[in-house]
Formats: structure tokens, C-alpha cells, sequence
């Protein structure tokens, strides 16, 4: 319990989780077989390579310009964190734990 709110385990949710689940595989396996139909060339290689990276600056992009200090300080720390480790997870954790600390401290 937190606070007076009683934690549970909707099933509705569950079964919502998990169907998201099968369709992402589902997705995945389907993308990775199509792509296995078809012989690649190097300029769509490259493009699906950085995809990823695409994807988390469109979802970031938003959420930094709507956001103030606490989100432009924390998207600063994930990019000197990124430009010196080049560790991508370690960067989304490392933003995710600052922006948390910085709303907590910035009113």
C-alpha cells in the first residue's frame, strides 16, 4: 500500500501487457523476416541502424521543449554521459535517474 492507494494486479492489465508483448515480437519477427526476403542495400542498412536512436529523439524531442530546467539539466548530463561512454543504456539510465533527481529539487 502507498499511501492510501491499494496497490493490485488488474488482470485486465496483465492480459493488455501481454498482448502488447506478442504484438511487438510479432512486429519484430515479421520486420526481420521481410527483410530477410530482400537483399539490403547499404544506404537502407545504414538508415535501419541509426533507427533506434531516431526513435528515442522523436519520443525525448517533445518532453524537452514543453519542459524546463529539470529536463534541459538531465538532457545535458545523458549527453556528456553519451559523448564520453557511448554507452547507450547507461545513458537513458543515467537521464532517467537525473531528470527524477532534478524534479525533486527544482520546484
Amino acid at each position: 500500500m502507498i499511501g492510501n492507494v491499494d496497490l493490485s494486479l488488474d488482470p485486465l492489465v496483465v492480459g493488455v501487457i501481454f498482448g502488447m508483448v506478442v504484438v511487438t515480437v510479432i512486429t519484430k519477427m515479421g520486420g526481420l523476416w521481410l527483410l530477410s526476403q530482400f537483399e539490403v542495400s547499404d544506404r537502407l542498412q545504414a538508415g535501419i541502424t541509426v533507427l533506434p536512436g531516431a526513435i528515442v529523439v522523436a519520443i525525448l524531442a517533445p518532453e524537452l521543449a514543453e519542459g524546463g530546467p529539470p529536463e534541459w539539466g538531465a538532457a545535458l548530463v545523458a549527453g556528456i554521459v553519451m559523448w564520453r561512454t557511448g554507452n547507450i543504456l547507461l545513458t537513458l539510465v543515467v537521464g532517467v535517474l537525473t531528470v527524477v533527481t532534478f524534479r525533486a529539487l527544482v520546484p
